[in-house]
C-alpha cells in the first residue's frame, strides 16, 4: 500500500479530473501522479519528488495561497465592495 512521503498515512483514494491523475492520501496530501505508473513506481516518483524537498513543498503551497488571498484573485474576491474594496 502507498503511504504518504511526510507523515506515513495510508493512499485512499486515486481520480483523474480534467485528465490529470491524482493519489489522496488519509492526511489529505493529494499529488498529482503519472497514470498507468506501478504502486512501487509510484512511490519511488513521490520520494524523488517530495523526499528531498521536504517541508519546503508545504511552505511553498501556504505562500502561493497567501498571496492569492491576500493579493491576488482571492482578494478581489474576498474583498468587500466599497471604497477598501474597490472591483
Amino acid at each position: 500500500m502507498l503511504a504518504c512521503p511526510f507523515c506515513g498515512s495510508p493512499a485512499t483514494d486515486r481520480f483523474a479530473l480534467e485528465g490529470r491523475t491524482f493519489l489522496v492520501f488519509r492526511c489529505m496530501f493529494s499529488p498529482e501522479i503519472a497514470p498507468g505508473l506501478t504502486d512501487a513506481e509510484i512511490a519511488a516518483a513521490l520520494a524523488r519528488t517530495f523526499g528531498r524537498r521536504g517541508a519546503e513543498y508545504f511552505r511553498g503551497t501556504c505562500d502561493r495561497l497567501h498571496v492569492y488571498v491576500t493579493k491576488g484573485d482571492g482578494a478581489r474576491r474576498l474583498a468587500p465592495p466599497g471604497p477598501a474594496g474597490e472591483r
